[in-house]
């Protein structure tokens, strides 16, 4: 029985290889992207030449062609120096699989080698301002004329908007509700693409977010990806991932957190002894490493399932990005306060991963949609 449970030699092969690129590339780096706002777009560069900018693309179409399993261990050992980073990478992931996976041969062939070599990379703009968890009530119009569509509107909360080349977008061009909406491949530098001031956040601070503003841009309709009113469709479809990959990243940081806590309380002395030894202590690191694994199991399941087509997916996709998230925020508070005041200090990095991963338990769909999916 342990064997359907452990993962395979190349499962563990591509584990430490992201892990030790994360440990070179990546943690020792990760404080000042976060205090000095900085965007290591060459760090990112350097993860698609080990084929991270193209995960889950086809073989075929230049990716590496791995299943979601493989993406979530992937991203959780990325997550582990910066979830920030690894978050930004995975949304990327995200729009150029939609490219792959129901674009055609033309807009798979004239986008798909940029963005696996990460020479340009992509967002996934869905959310608007007044559409969030609503998302099929968006506004932004596209309206054919001749063999364009004519795109006015505004995406809000746009990881890489201004600094991204590529927007893969949803769009209406139809009637209201989900079967009304589109999905189109907008380039930065279409006339009347512009973008909102860089927002102003709590954490995520080594990604740039802003609106993306669309006024009148002409698109080709060649850069339609599948049919009219499907794009709903691909949405949905993209964020069975994504919603892994940002729990694969709160288990990543919440690892991290697990083991900072380890070592701060086996060496932090009071009342004559390691903190460590306090049964208290010994309680509470037990408590954060189970609920760890728990979700972690959970969230590999569900990844299994996303790979295989199963028909319960979305359902598990849903389950396992609320608990992942939801447990790793608990786990690096528990984590920060273990560390007692020192935690609160940017001189360790409990605070920043405590910022980084609140933000992922309303991302990618909030944790109280999540709740939603059906489950009986």
């Amino acid at each position: 029985m342990m064997t359907q449970f452990d993962l395979t030699e190349d499962q563990r092969a591509i584990q430490e290889m992201a892990a030790k690129f994360t440990a070179d590339a990546i943690t020792p780096f990760a404080a000042e992207w976060d205090e000095k706002h900085l965007f290591p777009r060459a760090t990112i560069k350097a993860a698609a030449e080990l084929g991270f900018g193209a995960i889950y693309v086809s073989e075929g179409s230049g990716g590496i062609g791995l299943g979601r399993l493989e993406a979530a261990l992937i991203m959780e050992a990325m997550a582990y120096g910066c979830p920030t980073t690894s978050a930004f990478i995975s949304i990327h992931n995200m729009a150029a699989w939609m490219i792959d996976c129901f674009g055609s041969e033309d807009l798979k062939s004239r986008y798909l080698p940029s963005l696996v070599s990460m020479d340009k990379i992509a967002s996934y703009c869905l959310t608007e301002p007044g559409s969030g968890s609503d998302a099929a009530a968006l506004k932004t119009t596209a309206r054919r004329e001749g063999d364009h569509y004519v795109v006015t509107g505004t995406k809000q909360f746009i990881s890489g908007a201004g600094e991204n080349e590529v927007y893969v977008v949803m769009v209406r061009t139809g009637d209201a509700g989900a079967k009304g909406i589109s999905c189109l491949v907008i380039d930065k530098d279409m006339p009347g693409v512009s973008f909102g001031a860089q927002e102003r956040k709590l954490g995520w601070h080594a990604q740039p977010t802003a609106q993306l503003i669309l006024e009148e841009v002409r698109v080709p309709i060649a850069n339609r990806v599948g049919e009219e009113g499907d794009g709903f469709k691909f949405a949905m479809a993209g964020l069975d991932g994504g919603r892994l990959n940002i729990g694969a990243c709160s288990l990543g940081g919440a690892q991290r957190c697990l083991d900072e806590a380890i070592r701060y309380t086996q060496e932090r002395q009071q009342f004559g002894k390691a903190i460590a030894e306090f049964q208290n202590t010994q309680f509470t690191l037990a408590d954060m490493a189970t609920d760890l694994e728990a979700a972690r199991a959970l969230l590999y399941l569900a990844a299994a399932k996303v790979t295989a087509n199963a028909p319960d997916k979305t359902k598990f996709a849903a389950m396992a990005k609320r608990l992942a998230t939801d447990s790793g925020s608990a786990i690096v508070d528990r984590a920060l306060q273990l560390h007692g005041g020192y935690g609160y200090l940017m001189d360790y990095p409990i605070e920043r991963f405590w910022r980084d991963l609140r933000v992922h338990s309303i991302l990618e769909g909030t944790n109280q949609i999540m709740r939603k999916s059906r489950l009986y």
